[in-house]
């Protein structure tokens, strides 16, 4: 299993960072590429790219500000996936860490940069 992790800090409170990453349904208001996001209980349904990908809410814990998802459907050859946002102080500001594991290895290549912009985007949307 790979596994890899994105990471920036953030010129804004750890509150803030988690009010726009800890919401498991609104990722289409800061997240690259993601045309739609409807919910299905625990299950997000994302379009992206003209493809559909299934999430499915793993854990989510408001006081620690970490939210865990995997990948339970997608058109991607994946045999596991498990995502972890975390948002901690960091001085001043936030930092927010998208760690994820993946198997085959080989998908973590894809998975790597996806997550690097990802926190880019939210390191702009709220620093803009």
């Amino acid at each position: 299993m790979a596994d890899g992790k994105a990471e920036v800090t953030i010129a804004r409170s750890p509150e803030d960072v988690w009010a726009l990453v800890g919401r498991f349904e609104g990722l289409d208001e800061w997240m690259p590429g993601i045309d739609s996001c409807e919910m299905d209980g625990d299950v997000r349904k994302l379009q992206m790219m003209g493809m559909e990908i299934h999430e499915q809410l793993k854990d989510r814990d408001e006081a620690a500000k970490r939210i865990s998802y995997s990948i339970v459907k997608s058109p991607m050859p994946l045999e596991h996936h498990l995502a972890t946002l975390t948002v901690t102080p960091d001085g001043d500001g936030a930092r927010l860490e998208w760690a994820y594991e993946v198997q085959p290895d080989d998908m973590a290549a894809a998975f790597g940069p996806v997550y690097e912009g990802s926190a880019q985007a939210v390191k702009k949307s709220l620093e803009s």
